[in-house]
């Protein structure tokens, strides 16, 4: 006989989310702690009130575990972009791009150029993460060799990628938001045009005047040329490195699967390496799963500590701190979801909307308060899709305004929380 279930009290809702709050604020903001013991133990301070409503343990195991499961195909995405990064360096690709950029890339026009270039790449694969770990990456190589603002060229860059990822046709979070909220794809699409493209223009006019109001003489001709000379030293350049950039952007136009493109990708760029760099296969497969680090390139002489902050990454085993990050969010969320918490505190947002402003507003409220508890933007653009649906239906609001909402909220904010897999990822990249 199954067990009674009670409904949880806005109390008992609300506690495991006030708790968290607490402990990261607390732990992460001010004693600098790891993430993911907190929100275990919030975790578990939520299966003690969900086993008191009646809940079992085997109940709840089943929906941490449902929860891991929707993340996997992220995960194994995650995963991908460490390939791909570590065989980029491999392969020369980033480097090269360092190398020609600095002479290329007008330095008042840097901030700019890292926004649109992002923007794009991002737009054509579908990856945001993706976009800011390797082009973005690169960018970043060729501002610290020009000598302007590393933070607010990480801006621009973490900017352009999700610009690019909330337009594209193959990104996970823009098919998950018209799926959430019953819209079609390329509806929902262009309705984001309307929030993003205004959003998009006045980022650029600002990266404009700062770029024109600021000097690059923090770095000397001479240091910038020591830089290419050591990428010059330690590879060699060819056009055949950018076939992984091309290889990349032809699979997104002819939409093949993301996950295999990019570990074909990955193995193109190790290939390329081997008979361009002369570097040894077994470096390639290390650099594909460890990381790339450039004693495998057995370079004569001292090499600079930008140069191996800048090349030394990737690899899938980098990634392993942000999976653990995600498989402990989704646990969280898991219990939170099961025990009907969660939307206990979504429906007491709801019993105070009266308007239709009000109704946007408690959406984004939602999906603020989601993301920012559980750090996961799958579930920020889920669970207040379900909640809201037939909120918007009942106000005759066209479901490609939820599918905008959710995104311009759930997926846009993820990346500025810290302890999220996303803000951990891209700027532990940069």
């Amino acid at each position: 006989m199954e067990n009674k279930k009670l409904k949880p009290t806005t109390l008992q809702a609300v506690s495991p989310l006030a708790v968290m709050i607490i402990l990261l604020t607390v732990g992460v903001g001010i004693f600098k702690l790891r993430a993911e013991p907190i929100i275990l133990i919030c975790a578990s301070f939520a299966a003690i009130i969900a086993m008191r409503l009646g809940y079992t343990w085997e109940e709840l195991q089943k929906g941490i575990i449902e929860k891991i499961a929707s993340a996997l195909p992220a995960t194994l995405i995650l995963w991908s972009v460490g390939l791909l990064i570590g065989s980029w360096m491999f392969s020369g690709t980033v480097p090269m791009i360092i190398y020609y950029g600095v002479d290329l890339i007008n330095p008042r026009f840097i901030y700019i150029s890292a926004f649109l270039i992002t923007a794009v790449l991002s737009t054509v694969t579908g990856t945001s993460w993706g976009s800011a770990g390797t082009i973005g990456v690169a960018i970043m190589g060729i501002a610290q060799g020009l000598g302007m603002s590393l933070p607010i060229t990480a801006g621009a860059v973490v900017a352009g990628s999700y610009f690019g990822d909330k337009l594209s046709p193959f990104s996970d979070t823009t098919n998950l938001a018209p799926l959430a909220a019953g819209s079609e794809l390329y509806e929902h699409i262009k309705h984001m045009l309307y929030t993003t493209v205004p959003a998009a223009i006045v980022s650029l006019a600002v990266y404009l005047i700062v770029g024109l109001s600021t000097k690059s003489s923090t770095v000397t001709t001479e240091s910038v040329n020591i830089i290419q000379g050591q990428l010059s030293g330690i590879y060699h350049w060819s056009i055949l490195l950018l076939l992984p950039v091309v290889i990349m952007l032809v699979g997104s136009v002819l939409k093949f699967p993301t996950l295999p493109t990019m570990v074909v990708n990955s193995l193109v760029s190790v290939v390329i390496g081997v008979f361009v760099q002369g570097f040894t296969l077994k470096n390639g497969f290390i650099s594909m799963i460890n990381g790339f680090n450039v004693t495998m390139t057995n370079f004569d002489g001292e090499i600079l500590k930008d140069i191996t902050t800048l090349i030394n990454r990737g690899g899938a085993v980098s990634m392993t701190t942000t999976t653990v990050l995600v498989f402990c969010s989704m646990g969280f969320a898991g219990i939170m979801s099961t025990s009907g918490m969660l939307d206990v505190v979504l429906e007491a947002i709801l019993k105070r909307v009266k308007t239709t402003f009000g109704v946007i507003i408690s959406t984004i409220a939602s999906c603020f308060t989601v993301a920012f508890v559980t750090g996961n933007s799958y579930l920020s653009i889920l669970i207040p899709g379900e909640l809201f649906s037939k909120i918007y239906l009942e106000r005759n609001l066209h479901p490609k305004n939820l599918s905008r909402t959710l995104e311009d909220s759930g997926t846009v904010l993820v990346p500025l929380i810290p302890w999220s897999a996303a803000g951990e990822h891209t700027w532990q990249r940069l």
